[in-house]
């Protein structure tokens, strides 16, 4: 009883502590115009990551990359925190492919044929040579090694479903479908950071700070200083945003603009 009572303070705090601040400014750099591409986010080399008739495209200034593979069907997910190791995702055939800086191939993974318990839904770039993976069979996260092949089970399996994911080289992340927040890191250690308002899209910047939108309106949230800060942008309509390194990029049906910002 002390426990669930313990877990219910403790998700009050986290709610009722976040207050509404002003609105954080920003400094408006560059504006580009983009074309029936979906765009994903940049990486700290100035290489910017789009998808486009499901063909993955890597665009700088002087060069453009293109991965395609019909044969697996619909891309899920692309992580690129390592720009030189790039994860792409097929769900539907259980599928993940790494590409080197070029998007070349370099391995290929069918989790299917390596162990038939392991219906993946979410992944993501570990450290030491590893996947996070998230087994939609057993609900639980696992790390795989994929030089070696190997997966193990880390924390017990998630009771409540999943709405969103996220993960860096030493975590993994996931918010449920009350809104709670948590994160595992390599040894299998659970943390719940919070339990955060609604929201329609998402970004975690780390494990004190998420960025989030509520009706075509970004806003950053501190989980540390238990905060609410309104984003101040000019577009009032917007399709999704990234964030890396102190540039928001706001992107809409025509163009990407990226905004200079600091965080609290």
């Amino acid at each position: 009883m002390r426990k669930y009572l313990f877990l219910w303070l403790i998700l009050c705090f986290s709610t009722v502590g976040f207050s509404q601040n002003p609105k954080l400014k920003t400094t408006a750099l560059t504006a580009a115009a983009i074309e029936d591409k979906t765009y994903i986010g940049f990486d700290g080399l100035n290489n910017h990551y789009y998808i486009k008739n499901n063909i993955f495209i890597k665009q700088n200034d002087n060069q453009q990359w293109e991965y395609k593979n019909v044969a697996l069907g619909k891309i899920s997910m692309v992580d690129f925190i390592n720009p030189l190791k790039i994860v792409v995702f097929y769900e539907d055939f259980n599928t993940v492919i790494l590409l080197d800086n070029q998007l070349n191939e370099i391995q290929r993974l069918n989790i299917f044929d390596i162990d038939s318990t392991i219906f993946v839904s979410k992944i993501g770039m570990a450290s030491q040579n590893q996947f996070w993976v998230y087994n939609a069979l057993t609900q639980q996260i696992m790390l795989f090694d994929y030089l070696k092949n190997t997966a193990k089970n880390i924390g017990n399996p998630i009771q409540e479903n999943i709405k969103y994911t996220q993960s860096d080289f030493n975590y993994f992340y996931w918010i449920d479908e009350i809104n709670n927040w948590y994160a595992i890191d390599l040894f299998g250690k659970v943390t719940l950071l919070a339990n955060i308002p609604p929201f329609e899209k998402m970004q975690i910047v780390d494990n004190e700070r998420i960025l989030f939108v509520k009706d075509n309106t970004l806003y950053c949230l501190n989980n540390k200083l238990k905060t609410v800060f309104e984003i101040e942008i000019v577009e009032k309509s917007f399709r999704n945003f990234y964030y890396k390194d102190q540039i928001l990029a706001i992107f809409t049906n025509q163009q990407i603009k990226n905004y200079k910002i600091k965080l609290p």
